[in-house]
C-alpha cells in the first residue's frame, strides 16, 4: 500500500556491526557468485518454472495476527498464494524477525521461530507463500516509524549491506521450506521520495533513472545486490522485485533485466489513486473524471490499461515471458463509488495478459476499508467486535458483486 515516509538517523556502530554480519558470508558469496555472476549479464528469455510456470493468483496478508484461520479461509476462497508480510507483528525487541532495522545483528530467535509456525499452517493449508517484508534496514515502514518516511537505505549505502545480511540470513533460515513460493526483497521502495515525478511522465522517468544510476537511490544496483545475497545461500528460489515508486509501471523503466529465469518483476496498480484511495472521499467515481495534481483525465478501463502498459512494453523489448511478471497488489477502498467496476477492469487487464496478480487485501484486521466481503457499507458494531477479536461473525459475507468478480477470477472463469 501506498503510504508516505520519512528518514531516521543510523549510527557508526551500525556500520562496524554490518561488516562483521558480512563477513561470515562472504567466502559463500564468492563461491556462489561463480555461477550467480550472470545477474550482471543480458537478460535471458526463459519461463518462470515450478510453482510460476502457470498464471497464478493470490491475496495480500498485511494483519497484524496471521492464524490458521485465515490461511484456511484463503485457500477455500480459491487463492493459489498469499503476500505475506511480518512487520506488523509484536516483536520481541523493536522491529519483528529484524531486531533493529537501525543496526541489523541477526534474526531475532524467537521471532523465527513464530513465523516459521505460520509457514507451517500456511504449507498445512496448501497456500503458498510470497515473503514480503515491509522495511529493510534503514527503511522502517512509515506507519510503524511514527509516521515518518524513513529514506536512509536511499541515502547510504551501508544500509544495503545489512539488508543483504538480512536477506542472506532469511533466505538461509527457510532454504526448502515447502510454502515459500518466493521471496518479495521489499514492498513498494521509495528511492524516489522528495522528487516529483508524474505517474506516467516517461522522459522524466528516464532522466531520473540516469540521475540515480550509480548512487545509493540505484534501485537496479540495489536489487543486483539483493539477489546475490539471497543466491549466495539458494540458487532457484523465485526473487519478486517491486518496480520503484510504490511499485508504479513506469518505474520499471530504471531496472535491467537480471538473467535468472527465477526473478519476477511486480507492480502494483491502483491508479488512479485518488480514486481508489481513502482520499477519495466520495469526490470521484469510476468509470469518470477523477481531478487530481492541476489536471483532470477520464478513467476507465482503456487508461488503466495505458497505465500499466509500460510494465509490459518494458518486458516484450526485453523478451521477458509473462510468467515472469505480476501484478503483486491491486484494489480500491469498497466504499468509492465504482469500485466494482474498477476491480472487474484490473481482473480483465491482468487476465487477458497472463500475469500473477494477488488482490489488495483479504480480510485485513488492521482496516476493513479493502476487504470486500463487507460489500460497500460499514459493518453492524457485531460484525465490528467479531473481526477485532480475529473472528468471522456468521453473515458478514455479502452477496455483493466485488464476491462474484473476485470468485469467477480467482477460478480462472473472469
Amino acid at each position: 500500500m501506498r503510504q508516505a515516509r520519512r528518514a531516521g538517523r543510523g549510527s557508526f556502530s551500525r556500520r562496524g556491526r554490518a561488516r562483521l554480519a558480512l563477513a561470515a558470508g562472504l567466502l559463500a558469496a564468492f563461491l556462489a557468485g561463480l555461477v550467480t555472476g550472470l545477474v550482471a549479464l543480458p537478460a535471458a528469455a526463459g519461463e518462470a518454472g515450478g510453482f510460476w510456470g502457470e498464471q497464478r493468483r493470490g491475496a495480500n496478508f498485511f494483519n497484524k495476527v496471521e492464524t490458521r484461520a485465515r490461511l484456511d479461509a484463503a485457500r477455500g476462497f480459491g487463492v493459489d498464494f498469499v503476500r505475506l508480510t511480518f512487520d506488523k507483528w509484536r516483536g520481541e525487541r523493536r522491529d519483528f524477525l529484524a531486531g533493529s532495522l537501525d543496526a541489523y545483528a541477526g534474526l531475532v530467535p524467537a521471532d523465527l521461530a513464530r513465523l516459521k509456525r505460520v509457514l507451517d499452517d500456511a504449507a498445512t493449508a496448501g497456500v503458498k507463500v510470497v515473503l514480503t517484508p515491509l522495511g529493510l534496514p534503514g527503511a522502517r515502514w512509515v506507519q510503524l516509524n511514527g509516521r515518518r518516511h524513513d529514506g536512509r537505505l536511499w541515502r547510504d549505502k551501508a544500509y544495503w549491506d545489512e539488508a543483504a545480511a538480512y536477506w542472506r540470513d532469511i533466505a538461509t533460515a527457510f532454504k526448502g521450506h515447502p510454502a515459500i513460493a518466493a521471496y518479495n526483497v521489499v514492498n513498494e521502495p521509495v528511492p524516489e521520495r522528495g522528487h516529483r515525478l508524474p505517474e506516467d511522465d516517461l522522459a522524466a522517468r528516464d532522466r531520473w533513472c540516469a540521475a540515480a544510476r550509480d548512487t545509493a537511490r540505484d534501485l537496479d544496483a540495489f536489487y543486483r545486490h539483493m539477489v546475490a545475497a539471497i543466491r549466495a545461500v539458494d540458487a532457484t528460489v523465485p526473487i519478486v522485485l517491486d518496480t520503484g515508486f510504490y511499485g508504479q509501471p513506469a518505474a520499471v523503466r530504471c531496472l535491467a533485466p537480471i538473467a535468472d529465469d527465477n526473478v519476477i518483476y511486480s507492480v502494483h496498480l491502483y491508479a488512479p489513486y485518488d480514486f481508489t484511495s481513502h482520499e477519495n472521499r466520495g469526490r470521484f467515481t469510476y468509470p469518470g473524471v477523477v481531478r487530481a495534481h492541476g489536471r483532470a483525465e477520464y478513467w476507465d478501463r482503456a487508461r488503466v490499461a495505458r497505465h500499466l502498459s509500460p510494465f509490459l512494453e518494458w518486458a516484450e523489448a526485453r523478451r521477458i515471458p509473462r510468467s515472469r511478471l505480476m501484478v503483486g497488489e491491486f484494489g480500491c477502498v469498497r466504499w468509492n463509488r465504482g469500485c466494482s467496476a474498477y476491480l472487474a477492469d484490473v481482473v480483465s487487464l491482468v487476465e487477458e495478459a497472463g500475469l500473477h496478480w494477488a488482490f489488495y487485501s483479504f480480510r485485513e484486521d488492521a482496516w476493513d476499508g479493502y476487504d470486500y466481503e463487507l460489500g460497500t457499507g460499514r459493518p453492524k458494531a457485531a460484525v465490528r467486535a467479531a473481526l477485532r477479536r480475529g473472528e468471522r461473525p456468521r453473515g458478514a459475507e455479502r452477496d455483493e458483486p466485488f464476491m462474484a468478480i473476485l470468485r469467477r477470477a480467482l477460478a480462472g472463469r473472469s
